[in-house]
């Protein structure tokens, strides 16, 4: 998908060097490493370091379905992936995400925290400092989700994080959190959760139904 689509289905030539590496030349075609599965060279498996020699045929096979990590996924989101990130706390998957983060932070944090950075940036995925990225397919919200739940296979729990700050969200009495309530809404409804990081308090409303939808939809996927 990377490739233009006047070249998907022929061979990829390229001129070597005495310096460039596999990993550069699958770079160089637009192919960021963080979308590349196995590669083998006459058919053995090689890294992206490995030099290419004259007439090698080599072979790139996409990050394999889902991809492994260690431990359970945690993930942080580029600045145009606002409503993927909303999306994925309601499911209970772990998303930071800032509407005002650079580049540079953006991998620092990723770094620090080991969390996966998808981005639709080609160029973010590969920067060198980098530890972990992927590319996040497709334009429309739900398109997105079902992209990033077939390639990493999250755990989803559902209404256990807060959409707003991706803190953890803990029951809560009605009567603790009754001044913070409309009249119509504490008359309407009596179970209730707060994030422990923000303070949000959170209560099944009107639009509940179109959540439920989203997180039925993401259970069909994920199964």
């Amino acid at each position: 998908m990377f490739l233009p689509v006047s070249r998907r289905r022929e061979r990829q030539r390229v001129a070597l060097d005495s310096t460039s590496t596999l990993g550069h030349h699958v770079e160089s075609l637009g192919v960021p490493l963080t979308e590349v599965g196995p590669m083998t060279a006459g058919g053995r498996g090689v890294p992206p370091s490995y030099q290419p020699e004259p007439g090698d045929v080599v072979e790139v096979l996409p990050m394999p379905r889902p991809q492994p990590l260690p431990g359970e996924p945690r993930f942080l989101l580029d600045v145009h992936l606002g409503t993927l990130a909303r999306r994925l706390r309601l499911l209970g998957i772990d998303a930071a995400y800032h509407n005002d983060m650079d580049d540079p932070s953006l991998v620092v944090q990723a770094n620090e925290e080991r969390r996966v950075l998808l981005t639709q940036d080609r160029g973010l995925l590969r920067r060198r400092a980098l530890w972990l990225g992927a590319y996040v397919r497709g334009s429309r919200p739900a398109d997105q989700l079902r992209d990033l739940l077939d390639r990493f296979a999250p755990p989803l729990r559902p209404w256990t994080r807060c959409t707003a700050c991706n803190g953890e969200l803990v029951p809560v009495d009605k009567d603790d959190v009754e001044p913070l309530l409309e009249a119509g809404t504490k008359r309407t409804y009596d179970a209730y959760g707060r994030c422990g990081a923000c303070g949000q308090v959170y209560w099944r409303g009107a639009h509940a139904g179109h959540l439920e939808h989203i997180i039925e939809q993401a259970r069909a996927w994920a199964s």
